[in-house]
């Protein structure tokens, strides 16, 4: 009888087959007023749609979703898992949508999972009421509509997961909160202390977020796609455009491990602060094949605030909004590579820095003391539109290797082009 398909129409069939044990589940059309329910072991829920109005399905061990539609309210998980097994099994999600948050994590008694997903889209969410949110470098972030977290304390405990095709928000209804976040446990100095969070993939589709931070709140922030602390990823592939909304809003955001980022779609912030790529983790290789662009003040497009890099390739970067810096560097990296143009436009305004709102200008490239970058090789011009700026700057107490920019431009009242009171090795401006 377990192993027999149950086909399922309504609520009370559902229940049945649950309460049987059924290994193979498969919805008819719509199924509404159902209250949450837990999948048993190793079965499969497929085809149809289900409508909650509190929690969606649990799941526990060896379980597999696919083709399938789970809706709830926006602020309730669509997708969660039993925290009471100690190993979870091979978790499958293939070809789901939900409304409502998708939500697996090691917590509890449970100590080793496997994730594994092939198409998921999280078409509405609001995670901003969630109490747990990972804190580091003086932020706290927000949960993501897709959230994969290790979360417990004992190093030995085992998150691994391949994670393709993630999708979350639309550009009329982008998710409220991070759109997809992974991570592992640790301190709030964002170091791993317990168990990681360990992926060979993370392959997102279109994201659209908006967190709704407030304006001018120094201490949280979100991501379009986040690999927080304690999370290692073999490789991150954006292939849809990832864009931001609102305030404190990173597009792409690493405070965890990843040899490899590759962004072949455009990446986009709107809010204030909103910055396209941020590192604090330990990074190899970034190439991002599409524009950067981004609107607000402070929204900067790429940083290096901490950790290392060991190189990155852009196509453009352009940002618009006062303290809107294009490049900015401050700790030792490989090169930096761009293959048109860094443009900014703005003047003297506020960002957010490591929690705090500080006051920047919108420099084109700044390579700031304590930065040791090996090469820069901009082919494209370095265009500043704002009174009272450097155009490219490199610091004292800055070093950069080999440097090589097709042209410096700089628009506005007392700016200047160039600035090089720091070290070069080889090579120079015009």
């Amino acid at each position: 009888m377990k192993n027999e398909t149950f086909t399922v129409a309504d609520a009370a069939q559902l229940a049945d087959a649950i309460a049987a044990g059924a290994q193979n589940i498969v919805i008819e059309g719509t199924i509404a007023g159902s209250p949450s329910i837990t999948l048993p072991e190793g079965a499969t829920l497929s085809g149809g749609e289900l409508k909650f109005t509190g929690k969606g399905v649990r799941l526990t061990k060896d379980n597999t979703l696919r083709d399938i539609t789970i809706s709830t309210v926006d602020y309730e998980v669509a997708v969660y898992n039993s925290s009471e097994v100690a190993d979870a099994g091979t978790l499958r999600l293939e070809n789901v949508t939900t409304d409502g948050q998708v939500y697996i994590a090691a917590e509890g008694a449970t100590k080793k999972i496997r994730l594994e997903t092939d198409g998921v889209f999280v078409r509405t969410a609001d995670v901003r009421s969630r109490i747990d949110q990972p804190h580091g470098y003086g932020v706290d972030v927000l949960q993501g509509a897709f959230t994969a977290w290790n979360r417990q304390a004992d190093s030995d405990s085992e998150f691994t997961a391949t994670l393709k095709g993630i999708s979350a928000g639309t550009k009329d209804a982008p998710v409220r909160g991070s759109g997809v976040f992974v991570a592992g446990y640790a301190d709030r100095e964002g170091k791993l202390t317990g168990g990681a969070f360990r992926a060979d993939l993370l392959e997102t589709g279109d994201v659209y977020s908006d967190g709704g931070i407030a304006p001018g709140t120094p201490d949280k922030i979100t991501g379009g796609v986040f690999v927080v602390s304690g999370a290692i990823v073999d490789r991150v592939e954006n292939n849809g455009a990832v864009t931001t909304y609102g305030q404190n809003d990173m597009v792409l955001d690493l405070w965890g491990d990843t040899p490899e980022w590759i962004a072949n779609a455009p990446i986009t912030s709107y809010g204030a602060s909103g910055i396209g790529f941020v590192n604090f983790g330990n990074m190899g290789h970034l190439e991002v094949n599409a524009p950067i662009v981004t609107n607000g003040g402070g929204a900067r497009g790429f940083n290096v605030y901490d950790g290392t890099m060991e190189s990155a390739v852009f196509d453009s970067i352009t940002t618009t909004g006062d303290g809107a810096i294009g490049i900015q560097v401050s700790k030792p990296m490989g090169t930096i590579t761009v293959k048109g143009d860094v443009a900014t436009t703005g003047g003297e305004g506020t960002s957010l820095v490591k929690g705090v709102q500080m006051t920047l200008k919108a420099i084109g490239v700044s390579i700031k003391p304590g930065a040791d970058v090996a090469g820069i090789d901009i082919a494209g011009t370095v265009r500043t539109k704002g009174a009272n700026l450097n155009s490219f700057e490199i610091l004292e107490g800055a070093k950069v290797g080999t440097l090589k920019v097709g042209a410096v431009e700089a628009d506005g009242e007392g700016s200047k082009r160039v600035e090089i009171t720091g070290e070069v090795a080889e090579g120079g401006i015009e």
